[in-house]
């Protein structure tokens, strides 16, 4: 093999295929990375056996071959070197590789490419186009959501069902759920239902960035595996298998309460409380008020430690119905207001002991479709 290609273009496409290098691997092999040539470019690829990254970088392909090296090695190295042109040169076994870049002349000790775990690759099964900014945005307000304990398998990913030309995306860890929906061009050739690791669609997230160009799902029609693929890129994940739990009747259709603040606002006052909240038990204290006599209605976020003392901030807000109270885990609350955005957000509840409800809402305290998050609540001496 011998390829030259840009520094840039280089360590961009490494720094790409590197999300998926496994960090404790079992077999040395997948703690490299792949490079081969392909069609007139250099073709990057790390897996860790559960997800697959590929990338290809524009170069100028001299001999074709294959080669691979320690990720972490060549990343390392290449993000040091000047921006200049890179020659890559590797015998026909591929043991060694050897490096060139304006004054500097390496050597990496390299393993057999032919012993490189195959990235799966799927040309068939059902596809979908999204809009990399509408799958992001969906992507980031329920992924966290998805739980970290392997114990349920399914509630490490996130459930994809498609509505016609709507796709749901939800994830819960058993003490919240969030759901959001992202509208398709077209609604896709067959009914879509699986369950895709959290990890993976945050990577996913990570890797799309600010890009514009349309993404492409396609699901393997023994529903085991999906592909996503946009730009240059191709991002491969094993879907996890089981059935996701039935999470509509969770969200309560009714509420006695309802209160609608200023998302900024109510962030910056979770934050206080939670310096407090980590001192203690985690826990965020909520009291609803409804306004008198044309005043406003006001919500009271407080947390308090017997160690280090307590903090209770104020807002104004639109208080609908019954006063009310209810404790979240302070992490949790942190998690669904960041996930808001900006703007306003309406909390709905029944009581303090019963989930609580939160949904994006505009100026008039109209639901922003497409979104809702449930927390359960913390049971506190009041």
């Amino acid at each position: 093999m011998k390829v030259q290609v840009l520094q840039e273009n280089l360590q961009r496409g490494l720094a790409i295929v590197g999300r998926a290098v496994a960090t404790r691997a079992t077999i040395p092999i997948i703690s490299n990375v792949l490079l081969q040539t392909e069609d007139g470019k250099l073709r990057l690829a790390a897996t860790d056996l559960d997800i697959s990254i590929v990338a290809w970088v524009g170069a100028k392909v001299d001999e074709p071959g294959a080669t691979t090296v320690p990720a972490r090695l060549i990343s390392d190295f290449v993000a040091n070197l000047p921006a200049a042109t890179v020659s890559l040169e590797a015998p026909a076994s591929g043991r060694q590789l050897r490096i060139e870049c304006a004054r500097n002349d390496s050597t990496i000790n390299a393993m057999d490419p032919a012993d490189f775990p195959r990235v799966p690759e799927i040309r068939d099964g059902v596809a979908v186009r999204f809009d990399p900014k509408a799958l992001r945005r969906a992507i980031e307000r329920v992924e966290f959501a998805a739980a970290t304990d392997d114990s349920r398998p399914v509630l490490t990913g996130v459930h994809m069902k498609s509505d016609g030309p709507r796709l749901t995306l939800a994830a819960a860890d058993g003490f919240r759920l969030a759901v959001a929906d992202i509208q398709l061009e077209e609604s896709p050739p067959e009914a879509i239902e699986v369950i895709v690791p959290a990890r993976a669609l945050r990577e996913l997230s990570r890797l799309i960035g600010d890009s514009t160009l349309p993404v492409e799902m396609r699901i393997n029609p023994q529903r085991s595996q999906v592909l996503f693929e946009w730009d240059d890129v191709q991002m491969v994940s094993q879907l996890i298998q089981g059935t996701f739990p039935n999470y509509n009747q969770l969200i309560p259709a009714q509420f006695n309460t309802r209160v609608i603040v200023d998302v900024d606002e109510f962030k910056r006052e979770a934050r206080i409380a939670a310096i407090f909240a980590r001192d203690g038990s985690g826990i965020i204290r909520l009291i609803m008020t409804p306004g008198e006599g044309g005043m406003p209605g006001q919500l009271s976020i407080s947390a308090r430690a017997d160690e280090v003392g307590g903090n209770e901030g104020k807002l104004d807000a639109v208080v609908e119905g019954d006063a009310s109270k209810i404790a979240f885990n302070s992490r949790y609350l942190q998690d669904v207001l960041n996930a808001m955005g900006s703007g306003r957000v309406a909390l709905e509840m029944t009581s303090p002991s019963a989930q609580g409800v939160f949904r994006p809402v505009d100026e008039n305290g109209t639901p922003e479709p497409g979104y809702v998050h449930v927390v359960m609540p913390m049971f506190v001496q009041w």
